[in-house]
């Protein structure tokens, strides 16, 4: 991993509002209710960056990702509550059943393509649902009691190195690699990439820190049911992807922090949020199809003022 400028500078940024929001938690200054909302802000900029991956870089439409929330929630609610473990073990634990479920539909799966790959996706999440629905062991249609273990801390570190992971994959050879798969898979094939392989690969490291989130999302609330994990959360997530630009982790992380908050004062009014929801896509579809950000970044802007500062003095 090469440690630039910018790898430097999003730690340096990273560590500072890390201490800043941890100040105003212990001061007081933020009650419990922005707290949590914090914590759901950090919880829907994982999944987002998560099927930012799969979606924005290598260009598999996949409607699936509650399902893989799912099975990192429910693993590591068993691992904490059934088994007894630390809480750190349990997010871990959670990521990598995730993963594995990751593989196990990935690798038969992802010989697809568009609307097909779309439905397959769909019809796991849907399996994942309805088997936890029927298992007593997790509570079934009840749901399951979970103690309340997640913080703003590891809600942090979990965002903190999803978002460094994956940004530094996307720059690797490999993530270049998913982005010639995402252009032209014909033509990636053609180049020798194995185009399959980086699939798999993607598909399953989204669905690890889908996992990550699913931990932090179960011991975020008091009780998990399968009814959380159904199409719509899938739809939720999907949104924060298309809504930011597709290709574009820096559109990902604002339009989840956009919808998670307006979706929270709007917690009370569950129609008006999904009209709100409806005309924001109606409304960036019309004016802005590619999304916030396009496939650009935030750091891209900065460049391009650089280079016209430099263009105009060279003048």
């Amino acid at each position: 991993m090469k440690k630039g400028k910018g790898f430097w500078l999003f730690v340096i940024l990273s560590v500072l509002l890390y201490g800043a929001v941890q100040f105003l938690i212990n001061s007081g200054m933020l009650n419990p209710f922005y707290t949590n909302t914090l914590i759901f802000i950090s919880i829907n900029v994982i999944l987002a960056v998560s099927l930012h991956l799969v979606i924005g870089i290598t260009g598999q439409f996949s409607i699936g990702h509650a399902g893989f929330l799912a099975v990192g929630a429910y693993i590591s609610a068993i691992v904490t509550m059934k088994l007894h473990l630390p809480f750190p073990v349990a997010i871990i634990v959670g990521g990598v059943v995730a993963a594995l479920a990751g593989l196990v539909v990935g690798i038969p799966s992802l010989r697809l393509r568009g609307d097909y790959l779309a439905i397959a996706t769909l019809g796991f999440a849907e399996i994942i649902r309805i088997i936890f629905l029927n298992i007593d062991y997790v509570g079934g249609a009840a749901g399951m009691q979970v103690s309340h273990l997640t913080t703003w801390t590891y809600a942090f570190i979990c965002l903190f190195f999803t978002i460094l992971v994956i940004m530094n994959f996307t720059n690797s050879r490999h993530g270049r690699a998913c982005i010639a798969v995402r252009e032209n898979e014909i033509a990636a094939d053609a180049m020798g990439i194995n185009t399959t392989y980086y699939k798999v690969i993607a598909f399953a490291l989204g669905s690890f820190f889908a996992g990550i989130a699913g931990g932090l999302y179960s011991h975020n609330f008091y009780i998990i049911q399968p009814g959380n994990f159904g199409f719509f959360k899938s739809f939720d997530i999907l949104i924060f992807v298309v809504l930011g630009g597709l290709g574009s982790l820096s559109g990902a992380v604002i339009s989840a922090i956009l919808l998670t908050v307006v979706s929270t004062f709007l917690q009370e009014y569950p129609e008006t949020r999904m009209i709100v929801y409806s005309l924001v896509l109606v409304i960036v579809m019309l004016y802005r199809p590619q999304g916030l950000m396009g496939t650009r970044e935030i750091t891209d802007l900065f460049k391009w003022k650089n280079a016209k500062g430099g263009n105009e003095y060279g003048r």
